[in-house]
């Protein structure tokens, strides 16, 4: 019994030794490394976390017969899925220390803007405008989305392997007599 739990803790760690370290991309970080955007766009990112876009494409028609409201063909909605974890590319920087991140694998025109949030330690963050207290909006594919305000807190990841030796000297002190 104790040999299997020695296995399987041992095949765990294995496991976790192999697969990808994802820290969050942050102002600092693309600073101290100076990336221009040609090194940026050669950059593997990926998201924190689940997000959800939405939009109502169309309201359908109303009509007022004696005095009630009559909704026909209901409402319309899209919505665009991404889960934890999609691989995006920077495609541009819009402005300043912003970037606009790729998701589809073949229109450069569908992309999420990202940019350093001071109230997250600069790490890049989902942008939208008009951030409510229930929903923001964001522009994709040339169309105004909403998105939960549970999504502003969403993070560019990115498999950061840090290589290099680190040379330390060593003395140690014998003391001073008289």
């Amino acid at each position: 019994m104790k040999h299997l739990l020695f296995l399987s803790a041992l095949a765990l760690m294995t496991l976790a030794s192999c697969s990808p370290r994802l820290t969050p991309l942050t102002k600092s970080l693309r600073q101290e490394n100076g990336w221009s955007e040609n090194e940026l766009s050669k950059i593997q990112f990926y998201l924190s976390e689940d997000l959800i876009l939405s939009r109502q494409r169309n309201r359908g028609t109303t009509e007022i017969v004696q005095g009630r409201v009559r909704v026909e063909n209901g409402r319309d909605i899209e919505e665009v899925i991404f889960k934890r974890g999609t691989p995006g590319v920077v495609l541009f920087t819009p402005k300043g220390d912003n970037l606009a991140i790729g998701f589809d694998a073949r229109d450069d025109s569908k992309f999420l803007v990202f940019g350093p949030n001071p109230k997250q330690r600069g790490r890049y963050t989902l942008l939208a405008s008009d951030w409510t207290r229930y929903k923001g909006k964001v522009t994709y594919a040339g169309n105004t989305w909403q998105v939960s305000a549970s999504n502003a807190d969403i993070n560019l990841l990115l498999d950061l392997k840090k290589r290099g030796t680190t040379e330390t000297r060593v003395k140690q002190e014998t003391g001073r007599r008289l």
